[in-house]
C-alpha cells in the first residue's frame, strides 16, 4: 500500500493539474455518487492526510480518495483517452488537464466541514503542517502491551507509516518490532525518526533510507529477507505481524534489533 510519501507526492501532482481551475468534466464511476456532478466548480486545493487524499472544491465539497493497494491517479492533457474497461473510478478534468483515478480503493464526496468523519480518527501526520511528535508518542503508548511494530502501523497513532517505513525506522532505532511499546524508553524518538525518513523521501520518486539509491542498497532491511545486513552482515529476517487476516510483512535484523517474535 502506498505510504505517506507517495500520497504526498500524488497530492502535489493533483494540485498542479487541478488546483485553481474550474472543472469541465466530473465523472464519478461508483454507484453511490453516480449522479454527482462537480462541473463548473473551481478546485480550491488538494492535500494529503496520511494515506488519504482530499480534493476540496467550491461549495463546501471535498472529494476523498484512498489508493489502497492498487490505486493511482493518472494525470494527462485534457481529452486524452483514459484507461479502458472499468478500472477508472473517478475522472476530474479542466480545459488543460485531466486526472483519472484508477483502481481507487475509496471514493467519497462529503461536505468539507464534515471531513472529520473520514479522517478524524487519524493520528499526527509526519508530513502534515500540524505534526506533533509528543501527541504521536502519546498515541503509540496507549496500549503498553502492543508491539511497537503493530503500533506503528495503526493509523490512529501515526498517519502515513506503512510496512516500508516501519521496518526502516525500527532498524535505524535498533529496536525489535516485537518489543512491547511499554518497554521502550524513547518512543518519541522513534516517531521523530519515522518523520525524518518520510520527509527525506517525500520529494523524490526513488525512495532510499540508506543514502544509497542503488537497487539492493537503498533499504536497510525492507525487502531484503535472507540477504546480509548492510550494517552487521547477519541475515535479514522476514515474518508477519498482526492478527489474521490483517497480518502484514515485517523485516528486521536479529543482530541489530535483538528480540525474538512472541511465541
Amino acid at each position: 500500500m502506498p505510504e505517506g510519501d507517495v500520497v504526498y507526492r500524488t497530492a502535489r501532482r493533483l494540485g498542479r493539474a487541478l488546483d485553481g481551475r474550474v472543472l469541465v468534466r466530473s465523472d464519478f464511476r461508483v454507484p453511490r455518487y453516480a449522479t454527482a456532478d462537480l462541473t463548473g466548480r473551481r478546485v480550491l486545493e488538494t492535500v494529503s492526510r496520511g494515506k488519504h487524499l482530499l480534493t476540496r472544491v467550491e461549495g463546501d465539497l471535498t472529494v476523498h480518495t484512498h489508493l489502497r493497494m492498487e490505486g493511482s491517479w493518472q494525470i494527462s492533457p485534457a481529452g486524452r483517452r483514459v484507461p479502458p474497461g472499468d478500472v477508472v473510478r473517478l475522472l476530474l478534468a479542466n480545459t488543460e488537464w485531466q486526472a483519472a483515478g484508477v483502481r481507487l480503493g475509496m471514493v467519497d464526496l462529503v461536505a468539507t466541514a464534515g471531513e472529520h468523519r473520514l479522517i478524524g480518527h487519524l493520528g499526527p501526520d509526519p508530513l502534515g503542517p500540524d505534526w506533533d511528535v509528543a501527541e504521536a508518542a502519546r498515541r503509540l503508548t496507549r496500549d503498553p502491551r502492543a508491539t511497537i511494530g503493530e503500533a506503528l502501523l495503526d493509523q490512529r497513532n501515526l498517519a502515513g507509516v506503512g510496512t516500508v517505513y516501519r521496518a526502516e525506522t525500527l532498524f535505524l532505532a535498533g529496536v525489535s518490532p516485537w518489543r512491547p511499546v511499554g518497554e521502550i524508553e524513547d518512543v518519541e524518538g522513534i516517531a521523530a525518526l519515522a518523520r525524518r525518513l518520510l520527509h527525506a523521501n517525500r520529494d523524490r520518486a526513488t525512495r532510499a533510507t540508506t543514502g544509497d539509491p542503488r537497487p539492493g542498497r537503498d533499504m536497510w532491511v525492507y525487502g531484503r529477507a535472507g540477504r546480509s545486513c548492510l550494517r552487521c552482515g547477519h541475515r535479514i529476517s522476514r515474518g508477519e505481524m498482526g492478527a489474521q487476516p490483517q497480518e502484514r510483512l515485517i523485516f528486521w535484523c536479529r543482530h541489530c534489533q535483538p528480540g525474538e517474535p512472541a511465541g
